[in-house]
């Protein structure tokens, strides 16, 4: 029986736990929703290890050294087309955009058709955007989405034209915001620019980045527990 599974990313790890499990019942703090008989959870992954927990299944390249059995390890692509298929049987492109990569599948005629994994272009990009809004002290609820965009290659990269603008009299909202902006047109060309996408990520809850996609085509946020849910 599986009572808890872990997504342990870069800088955050999801966990759901079935509700009648009381494993967590120390870290109520991290605790997001209940939902269907199950208890979800949102934790640094710093965090992890603390714990002292054993896993029942995990997927992220963190998850390994916290799992009651190695042979429980899910690769994050089947994780993402698993919780998925979970959601919808539609076809279309699902994105899953993290911390340090970015990961897609796509569906054709109700089958598998194609998919990718990228760590370079879209390296540190959701990690970066978090340092940006702590140091420039911006809440990432009031950033409104912006006509202009950087064109960037990955996140380290995009530091200088936010930098440079910034020192230049740009007000830092804006900067972020065009950076964003070019983050979200990255990730429209690496799903393949289709006119649907499926968003699964921490990018779910950024309202801009949304937004700022949503120029480009439909988008569907499925939240940041997919991965989690394709272990179940």
């Amino acid at each position: 029986m599986i009572n808890i599974v872990l997504d342990a990313g870069t800088t955050w790890s999801k966990i759901i736990e079935v509700s009648s499990s009381s494993l967590m019942k120390d870290y109520s703090k991290y605790l997001i929703k209940e939902e269907n008989g199950r208890k979800y959870y949102i934790m640094p992954s710093c965090k992890l290890k603390e714990t002292g927990f054993k896993f029942d299944k995990g997927t992220g390249h963190m998850s390994l050294s916290m799992l009651k059995d190695e042979k429980a390890y899910e690769n994050e692509v089947i994780a993402l087309i698993q919780g998925f298929r979970q959601k919808t049987a539609d076809d279309g492109t699902i994105l899953d955009m993290g911390s340090r990569d970015s990961k897609r599948a796509m569906f054709k005629n109700g089958k598998f058709k194609d998919l990718d994994w990228n760590s370079s272009c879209s390296s540190s990009t959701g990690a970066t955007i978090e340092m940006l809004l702590k140091f420039y002290n911006i809440d990432v609820k009031s950033l409104v989405p912006a006509e202009e965009k950087y064109v960037i290659t990955c996140g380290i990269f995009g530091l200088e034209k936010i930098m440079d603008d910034i020192s230049k009299g740009s007000d830092a909202k804006i900067a972020v915001s065009k950076f964003i902006h070019g983050i979200a047109h990255n990730a429209w060309v690496f799903a393949k620019k289709p006119d649907k996408i499926y968003l699964s990520g921490g990018f779910c809850e950024n309202e801009c980045f949304v937004n700022s996609l949503g120029r480009y085509c439909e988008v569907v946020p499925l939240g940041r527990f997919l991965l989690c849910e394709g272990l179940l």
